[in-house]
């Protein structure tokens, strides 16, 4: 890993770190490319935007240091980029990156939180304190809807 901080949480399977674009963008977008652009098949050029240097990252990795999960949180307030490595779904990798960055959110920035969610997994983000707001969408050709964190 390039020059991340300290572990933010320590999981039985797994350590959370709290990065930066500039010091962990290969291990970050390992992760993303093997999600969003394979797997999900997103465009390259919709993927990679201008914000990365910009966000605070987390970067989820195994004891070995090999990185699981990722995601991002922006200035104002939005999560976004959760991906996590298929043999490490359903292992809370997920829910541990998107409560640390709420809590990021609430204590640090102090902006409400929300999301664009994939359809799919609206039952994850809700299980987590999101609610949907709004209209089904389309990003990337995946439909996805706006979720806030806490009451609407």
């Amino acid at each position: 890993m390039g020059t991340t901080t300290s572990p933010v949480k320590k999981m039985s399977d797994f350590i959370l770190h709290r990065t930066h674009w500039d010091s962990d963008a290969a291990l970050l977008k390992r992760v993303r490319e093997q999600v969003f652009i394979k797997e999900q098949q997103v465009p390259v050029g919709l993927e990679w935007d201008d914000e990365d240097k910009n966000c605070i990252h987390l970067l989820a990795v195994d004891h070995t240091g090999h990185p699981i999960g990722c995601a991002r949180l922006l200035a104002n307030g939005q999560i976004g980029r959760i991906a996590v490595l298929s043999p490490w779904r359903g292992k809370g990798v997920g829910g541990a990156l998107l409560v640390e960055l709420v809590r990021i959110c609430q204590e640090e920035l102090h902006q409400p939180s929300f999301l664009h969610a994939q359809t799919r997994v609206i039952e994850f983000y809700q299980k987590h304190g999101f609610q949907c707001v709004g209209e089904e969408f389309m990003d990337a050709g995946i439909p996805h809807i706006s979720m806030r964190y806490g009451e609407v």
